[in-house]
């Protein structure tokens, strides 16, 4: 299939964010796992504290990781099937920041023994999260703009 052709079919933008976020959580949770291991560290107002999470956000279904991890796989490849048709500009950014922060804590629980999300920043009682957290939730607030703002988030 042709670039061109590509282009028209998915919003390389999306493709482009979700696999920036995805390769730049691997790499701070890397270095989270190794740096954090026996020790936190202070930058400012910010922990950096290693610690794993079985649930989803919040830590919610601790005790049933391989549901989660199904859930979350399910979740992602939908959210993925629809993101890839968004419009471009800020509903593709939305979506690739959705997309590469799901899809990299899918990747980390499945790499994972036993599937656990690796998280290493804190904020006062906030509880303990990663990059791709962020970026979820970045994603989440972009389309939630776009659409309070009447705009379209697909094509």
């Amino acid at each position: 299939m042709s670039r061109q052709r590509l282009g028209s079919t998915f919003n390389l933008t999306v493709i482009a964010v979700a696999l920036v976020v995805s390769a730049l959580d691997a790499l701070t949770k890397a270095w989270a796992r190794r740096e954090l291991a026996n020790h936190a560290d202070h930058v400012g107002p910010v922990a950096l504290r290693l610690q794993y999470n079985s649930g989803i956000s919040f830590s919610i279904n601790r005790s049933g990781p391989l549901v989660t991890t199904v859930a979350t796989f399910i979740i992602a490849l939908v959210v993925v099937a629809v993101g890839l048709r968004a419009r471009r500009g800020a509903a593709g950014i939305g979506f690739g920041l959705l997309i590469g922060g799901g899809v990299a804590n899918v990747l980390d629980r499945l790499s994972a023994r036993p599937h656990q999300v690796t998280d290493f920043i804190a904020l006062g009682s906030f509880p303990v999260f990663n990059l791709a957290d962020v970026a979820i939730t970045a994603g989440f607030v972009t389309l939630i703009v776009v659409a309070v703002r009447g705009g379209k988030l697909l094509t």
